[in-house]
This record gives structure tokens, C-alpha cells and sequence, in this order.
């Protein structure tokens, strides 16, 4: 992959602000040809930079209870422990991260009785978790991406 430069970094935050703009109203405003902004969204697309995904409002659907759950791992089981996660449709988020757990889980349900068998139930069905700290999201002020 190619550095970004300042073109690239001003794309894709006009594509992080409303990803449906059209490319000609992003060319008029970097003045740049249209076709530039066609070839390098394309090329920053091949090299994994960004992916074009909706965000649904969990609130809007009625998954009201969002959780984040710390969990703890067999050391070494990191890896096979996230990807058995990601299978569960509750999760939306799974990271190896440093602290008193190694990897960090985001998920959403529809009820408190959801989330209790998840933990319950679904958790404990994977070996290699040996203990759990959740925390229910009261409120969400803002879940904003990568700034530039």
C-alpha cells in the first residue's frame, strides 16, 4: 500500500461525514477531477484503508441493551477465542487488548434476559474464558471513527 497524502486523507473525510456524497461533489470541493476521486477511493478500497458499511442505530432496531465485556483468556488462545466470539450474531465487536482482560467484546440485545443468557449460557460454552467483567451501556454520547 501507498502512503496516503493530503488528497487521500481529505477523501476520506469527506466519505467518514456522509459516505452516499457523490464523488462529483467531492471533486468540485477538493478541485480535483471526478476521476480522481473515482481511482483513488477504488485504490484505497483494494489496499483495506476503508470499507463502505452502514452503522444501524442499535436503539432503532430495539437492541436496547448494549454491553462491553472485558474477558479474560487461556494464554495463547487469544485468536481462536475472538473468531469462536464474532460467530455469536449479538457480537459487534471483538479486540485483543492489554489489561486485566485480553480481549475487549461489544454487543447488543434486545433485552436484560438477553444479555443474561449470552453471559450465562453462550459465554461459558467457550473453554478458554476463564472469567468476565460486563458493563451495561447506560447511555451513548457519540461513537466517532478515526480523525484526521
Amino acid at each position: 500500500m501507498s502512503k496516503l497524502d493530503q488528497v487521500d486523507v481529505e477523501i476520506l473525510n469527506y466519505l467518514k461525514e456522509h459516505g452516499k456524497r457523490p464523488y462529483t461533489e467531492i471533486a468540485k470541493s477538493l478541485r480535483v477531477s471526478e476521476g480522481t476521486i473515482r481511482s483513488r477511493v477504488k485504490r484505497m478500497l483494494m489496499d483495506e484503508v476503508f470499507e463502505f458499511k452502514i452503522q444501524v442505530n442499535p436503539t432503532k432496531v430495539d437492541l436496547c441493551v448494549q454491553a462491553l465485556i472485558g474477558a479474560s483468556v487461556k494464554l495463547g488462545k487469544q485468536d481462536e477465542t475472538a473468531m469462536k466470539l464474532l460467530q455469536f450474531k449479538e457480537v459487534t465487536y471483538v479486540g485483543s487488548v492489554l489489561g486485566n482482560h485480553q480481549l475487549l467484546i461489544k454487543a447488543s440485545f434486545h433485552s436484560n434476559e438477553e444479555l443474561g443468557n449470552f453471559i450465562n449460557q453462550q459465554i461459558p460454552a467457550i473453554d478458554d474464558i476463564t472469567s468476565i467483567d460486563v458493563y451495561v451501556e447506560l447511555k451513548q454520547f457519540s461513537e466517532n471513527y478515526v480523525a484526521f
